[in-house]
């Protein structure tokens, strides 16, 4: 009796996983490598693949979570296609000539990811952790009027407190303070330990939250963004996170080596559009989008920016397709700085196909895993580009926890998105793309001088992984397009 209720549970388990593998198949529009990957989870581990599957494979792209009135839609598609069109037929005025060298790329991210082109800017390039958190907390110690901040993890430590301490101060003060929290990578940051801000007047919402106390059923869509602005004259983002760990006090990591940036200028105003939109999600608060286009508004020097998103709730991929524009258009070099590299079909035969040209592509991963599969595909995919003479850099001082490409010394972008699937399809990312060849050659020289804390991924090298790491590589490779 009991053997037969056995078999009758396996036979309706994998009931269920053959409906949900045609389903796959034949109405959801998943990559071929995506839809073999599922199939194989589905029915090597049928019942955690059915669990995995409902909490891993929701759609929401046909979902219009971020809502402009109607003004505002009308100012900023009035705004955006006369910029277009400026730049277009070339009657847009470049603060720096070198700038209109990129006006493809320019013109993909006005038309593709609605990106304006904000020029009167000036940047400030932060590669260590308690460089960037001492000036954050400076700027908010300064802030007068409001605080908009959000960041995918803030942990509930030393740092953390530091931070919500600082944010309470100024509630205090009356300053307008909004606190913006992904509910998962945030998860230790609860009301109870934030009762104290919002005592004294500070706002907190959740992206994301779970319906159910220990289930989430859209935790595999997380607000990656790390943003701050202050009273619209400075802003943050990049890819530190807040905790003690980004500042290189826990022992498992070591050093940790990531780039944000402090940026003053008229691309402030779109990052705190930004915010304002998650904010409205999270919080259903229907807070004033600002949209001031007038570049004499907030001049602070002379760097033009787009500041690109993207997310689930579409399937359009603005910051892949930036960077896919960024890669085939080079012609002397190419510099890449991702912890998590699993890159798609498209971005890995560009990479190839500049290196096959001559261009000097080189590739910085760290030297420890966060993240064990992602890791392992990781490796897998630069020992591929090896044999096209792309140049491959494990960091050995810490761990590199950078998102950043640099093409040709004449621009560069630096923010929350790696080079990997979760990035480009699942997570909410923002992206700071700069057209500066200062800027440029200085995030350039900063890829260089990690090279000092580097070891070079050779061919040989490669050549010589164990048959367990090549085991490793090999489960990653075929989960690659689901991690």
């Amino acid at each position: 009796m009991h053997i037969t209720w056995l078999q009758t549970l396996l036979f309706a388990v994998y009931v269920v996983d053959f409906v949900i593998a045609l389903t796959i198949v034949f109405l959801e529009r998943k990559s071929p490598a995506a839809t073999l990957a599922w199939i194989m989870v589905l029915f090597l581990i049928p019942i955690g693949g059915i669990i995995l599957y409902f909490l891993l494979s929701q759609n929401i792209a046909r979902r219009r979570l971020f809502k402009l009135t109607k003004y505002e839609r009308q100012t900023i598609e009035k705004e955006l296609l006369d910029q277009i069109d400026e730049v277009r037929h070339d009657r847009f005025s470049y603060h720096k000539r070198e700038v209109a060298a990129w006006k493809e790329l320019i013109l993909l991210n006005q038309n593709y990811a609605a990106s304006y082109l904000t020029q009167g800017n000036r940047l400030s390039i932060m590669t260590d952790g308690n460089l960037m958190f001492d000036s954050l907390i400076a700027d908010i110690e300064d802030a007068q009027e409001f605080i908009n901040i959000q960041f995918f993890i803030v942990k509930n430590d030393a740092a953390g407190r530091r931070l919500v301490n600082a944010l309470t101060a100024k509630a205090r003060e009356g300053v307008k303070v909004r606190f913006l929290l992904d509910a998962l990578g945030s998860r230790r940051m609860t009301e109870h330990v934030l009762a104290e801000f919002t005592a004294a007047g500070g706002k907190v919402s959740y992206f994301f939250p779970p319906k159910f106390k220990y289930l989430n059923l859209r935790f595999n869509y997380r607000d990656h963004r790390k943003i701050c602005v202050i009273d619209g004259r400075v802003g943050y983002l990049g890819g530190f996170n807040i905790g003690n760990e980004y500042l290189g006090r826990k022992p498992r990591f070591g050093y940790w080596r990531d780039t944000h940036l402090r940026l003053m200028g008229s691309c402030i105003g779109e990052i705190n559009a930004r915010f304002l939109l998650d904010w409205r999600l999270a919080s259903r608060d229907d807070a004033p989008i600002d949209y001031d286009f007038r570049e004499g508004a907030l001049v602070a020097g002379n760097t033009a920016v787009q500041i690109v998103s993207s997310g689930p709730d579409t399937s359009r991929q603005e910051v892949k397709h930036a960077y896919l524009k960024m890669m085939t258009s080079a012609k002397k070099r190419i510099y890449i700085q991702s912890p998590y590299f699993i890159p798609d079909t498209s971005i890995l035969e560009s990479l190839v196909n500049a290196a096959e040209s001559g261009v000097d592509v080189r590739i910085m991963i760290p030297s420890m895993p966060d993240h064990m599969f992602v890791y392992w595909g990781t490796y897998y995919y630069c020992g591929l580009l090896l044999k096209s003479g792309v140049r491959v850099f494990i960091y050995d001082r810490g761990f590199l926890h950078a998102k950043t490409i640099s093409v040709d010394g004449e621009v560069c972008s630096v923010g929350s998105a790696n080079f990997d699937a979760r990035s480009f399809k699942l997570s909410f990312e923002t992206n700071a793309f700069i057209y500066d060849p200062e800027e440029a050659f200085n995030l350039e020289a900063i890829f260089e001088q990690d090279m000092d804390d580097c070891h070079e991924l050779t061919r040989q090298l490669y050549a010589q992984r164990s048959y367990l790491i090549r085991f490793k590589e090999g489960i990653a490779k075929l989960l690659s397009d689901i991690l």
